[in-house]
């Protein structure tokens, strides 16, 4: 009898864990749920419209958190260092007899300056401090890597400029005397392509037009306009350009008017019709606001310039265009950073270049 007993009281004991065990796992469930119904509903937040209300060139400054409804996005920090990424290159990997020193890689590193019209990129791992890096002279690398990027504005990799990838790789792991391991040519392909895809559909550049109201401007007068908000003549004759305040960045925004007019010999008998005013959007993080720098500097050209503000089809902007353009640009930064290419990331300057 007590050896009954015992046995019922176990299995009722085996049935309350097994209880437990359901309600615990049903919690979790919900809790899941709730986690994934907060980040859907953040993320719809997040892609909220500009304030129709505010009128960006009252602000002050450029203050682009303020035109929005919510924060804009936080790009993923800027990779620097180093500069082969697996996620659009492919790579090729060397591994010398022993330890290469960097003054001979450098020696051989005009053999792999380009594959088509595809950058090819040479780093070296240094075991003191367990870290891919540029090769400098006076350091010894156990391996070195061969990267060709997968796509850029030209288009993608293709078979022979994959070829010609493989070549120069080999070339390089024979004078460095190490063996050399290859990227699939089918995979690589492959991804270039989806890259290429990716960067069709995402490649966004903002740009607007300003025409005098009467007449035309000589080429003085807008260079020096331009001057007085920032703008430095670049080494392209035609443009102007407003700089970043980031080291080695590219220009925030880029001013563009006839190259003709530009190498005139007389700038002053040199007449504009109108001006272009440009943001090249992945190219420059949207912490840094760029929208609103584009915005402000448009409507304050305008003003000195006595300038209509136009699109391609020469229609005018005012603020309400604006608004729905910098609705559109959240959601491009939502999607950009969901594939790891944040705008302004060392990773979607190279993509979109």
């Amino acid at each position: 009898m007590t050896l009954t007993i015992g046995l019922i009281l176990v299995a009722l004991l085996l049935l309350a864990l097994m209880g437990l065990h359901v309600l615990w796992t049903t919690y979790r469930a919900r809790q899941a749920r709730r986690r994934a119904d907060a980040d859907a509903a953040a993320a719809a937040a997040a892609a909220t419209t500009l304030q129709g209300e505010v009128d960006p060139a009252s602000l002050g400054g450029v203050q682009a958190s303020v035109l929005w409804k919510s924060e804009p996005p936080r790009p993923q920090p800027l990779r620097r260092a180093p500069r082969i990424d697996a996620l659009i290159d492919a790579i090729a990997t060397l591994t010398p007899e022993s330890p290469v020193s960097g003054d001979l890689i450098l020696q051989h590193l005009s053999l792999v300056r380009r594959a088509g019209n595809k950058p090819l990129y040479v780093e070296g791992y240094h075991a003191q401090t367990d870290a891919w890096e540029v090769p400098s002279a006076g350091r010894r690398y156990t391996e070195v890597q061969v990267a060709v990027q997968l796509a850029n504005r030209h288009g993608p990799l293709n078979e022979i400029d994959f070829a010609e990838f493989t070549q120069k790789a080999e070339s390089l792991g024979e004078a460095l005397r190490a063996l050399v391991d290859l990227p699939d040519m089918i995979e690589a392909v492959n991804r270039a392509r989806e890259l290429d895809a990716f960067c069709s559909h995402n490649d966004v550049k903002l740009v607007v037009y300003l025409c005098p109201a009467v007449g035309s401007w000589s080429l003085e007068t807008v260079q020096a306009c331009a001057q007085r908000h920032g703008f430095v003549p670049s080494t392209i004759a035609g443009r102007m350009v407003l700089m970043s305040m980031e080291e080695d960045a590219p220009p925030v925004l880029v001013l563009s008017f006839d190259a003709q007019a530009a190498l005139a010999d007389d700038p002053g008998e040199a007449v504009l019709q109108h001006i272009a005013l440009s943001l090249d959007v992945p190219q420059s993080p949207p912490e840094a606001e760029p929208f609103a720098t584009w915005y402000l500097c448009a409507r304050r050209l305008a003003e000195d310039l006595g300038a209509k503000v136009l699109d391609d089809q020469g229609d005018p902007l005012g603020l309400q265009a604006f608004e729905s353009i910098g609705a559109t640009l959240q959601t491009l930064y939502l999607e950009l950073a969901r594939h790891e290419l944040a705008a302004g990331s060392a990773a979607a300057r190279r993509l979109f270049s």
